[in-house]
Protein backbone atom coordinates (compact mmCIF):
# COMPACT_ATOMS: atom_id res chain seq x y z
CA UNK A 1 0.00 0.00 0.00
CA UNK A 2 1.57 3.47 -1.27
CA UNK A 3 2.37 5.76 1.73
CA UNK A 4 0.29 8.37 0.80
CA UNK A 5 -2.66 6.60 1.33
CA UNK A 6 -1.29 6.56 5.41
CA UNK A 7 -1.47 10.30 5.22
CA UNK A 8 -4.94 10.98 3.57
CA UNK A 9 -6.69 10.94 6.47
CA UNK A 10 -4.75 12.53 8.62
CA UNK A 11 -4.71 15.67 5.90
CA UNK A 12 -8.45 15.54 5.91
CA UNK A 13 -9.15 15.22 9.68
CA UNK A 14 -6.54 18.52 9.80
CA UNK A 15 -8.29 20.15 6.77
CA UNK A 16 -11.64 19.71 8.80
CA UNK A 17 -10.54 21.12 11.90
CA UNK A 18 -9.07 24.36 10.52
CA UNK A 19 -12.67 24.71 8.79
CA UNK A 20 -14.30 23.86 12.02
CA UNK A 21 -12.27 26.54 14.03
CA UNK A 22 -12.53 29.01 11.17
CA UNK A 23 -16.07 28.81 11.62
CA UNK A 24 -16.16 29.31 14.80
CA UNK A 25 -13.86 32.02 15.21
CA UNK A 26 -15.97 34.15 12.18
CA UNK A 27 -19.00 33.38 14.78
CA UNK A 28 -17.30 34.89 18.01
CA UNK A 29 -15.54 37.49 16.18
CA UNK A 30 -18.75 39.11 14.54
CA UNK A 31 -21.93 38.51 16.73
CA UNK A 32 -22.87 41.07 18.76
CA UNK A 33 -25.03 41.60 21.90
CA UNK A 34 -27.84 43.12 20.07
CA UNK A 35 -27.88 39.69 18.25
CA UNK A 36 -28.24 37.98 20.57
CA UNK A 37 -30.72 39.87 22.64
CA UNK A 38 -33.14 40.52 19.84
CA UNK A 39 -32.85 36.39 18.95
CA UNK A 40 -34.09 36.13 22.24
CA UNK A 41 -36.53 38.68 22.76
CA UNK A 42 -38.17 37.04 19.19
CA UNK A 43 -37.98 33.53 20.90
CA UNK A 44 -39.56 34.98 23.91
CA UNK A 45 -42.39 36.78 22.16
CA UNK A 46 -43.05 33.88 19.59
CA UNK A 47 -43.09 30.76 21.93
CA UNK A 48 -42.18 31.47 25.56
CA UNK A 49 -44.34 34.65 26.16
CA UNK A 50 -47.57 35.06 27.08
CA UNK A 51 -50.33 36.40 25.35
CA UNK A 52 -49.65 39.71 26.32
CA UNK A 53 -45.72 39.40 25.56
CA UNK A 54 -43.96 42.50 24.13
CA UNK A 55 -40.25 42.99 22.56
CA UNK A 56 -40.06 46.01 25.66
CA UNK A 57 -39.99 43.15 28.21
CA UNK A 58 -36.82 42.07 27.42
CA UNK A 59 -33.22 43.35 28.62
CA UNK A 60 -29.85 41.84 28.06
CA UNK A 61 -27.57 41.29 31.59
CA UNK A 62 -23.96 40.44 31.90
CA UNK A 63 -23.93 36.55 32.48
CA UNK A 64 -25.40 35.47 35.32
CA UNK A 65 -24.44 31.53 35.58
CA UNK A 66 -21.03 29.66 34.39
CA UNK A 67 -20.50 29.97 30.98
CA UNK A 68 -22.51 32.88 30.37
CA UNK A 69 -21.70 35.30 28.02
CA UNK A 70 -25.19 37.62 28.32
CA UNK A 71 -28.09 36.58 30.44
CA UNK A 72 -31.68 38.09 28.99
CA UNK A 73 -34.40 38.74 31.12
CA UNK A 74 -37.69 38.67 29.48
CA UNK A 75 -40.60 39.36 31.83
CA UNK A 76 -39.78 36.19 34.29
CA UNK A 77 -37.87 34.20 32.05
CA UNK A 78 -34.38 34.43 31.98
CA UNK A 79 -32.29 33.02 28.84
CA UNK A 80 -28.45 32.31 29.33
CA UNK A 81 -26.88 32.66 26.19
CA UNK A 82 -22.90 31.55 25.14
CA UNK A 83 -20.02 33.32 23.13
CA UNK A 84 -21.58 31.52 20.07
CA UNK A 85 -24.34 32.54 20.45
CA UNK A 86 -26.33 29.30 21.57
CA UNK A 87 -28.67 28.92 24.48
CA UNK A 88 -27.38 27.48 27.30
CA UNK A 89 -30.41 27.58 29.44
CA UNK A 90 -33.98 28.87 30.26
CA UNK A 91 -34.56 29.63 33.96
CA UNK A 92 -37.22 31.44 35.93
CA UNK A 93 -36.28 34.65 38.04
CA UNK A 94 -36.45 33.54 41.37
CA UNK A 95 -37.39 36.14 43.37
CA UNK A 96 -37.48 40.00 42.97
CA UNK A 97 -35.51 42.38 44.82
CA UNK A 98 -36.67 44.29 46.96
CA UNK A 99 -36.68 48.32 46.84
Amino acid sequence: MPRWVWWVPLGLATLVGALLAFRYGWIAATITETDVINAMTHRYVTQDGSADARVSDCVGLAGQVGGAWITVRCADILYHVNRFGSLISVGAVSGRPST
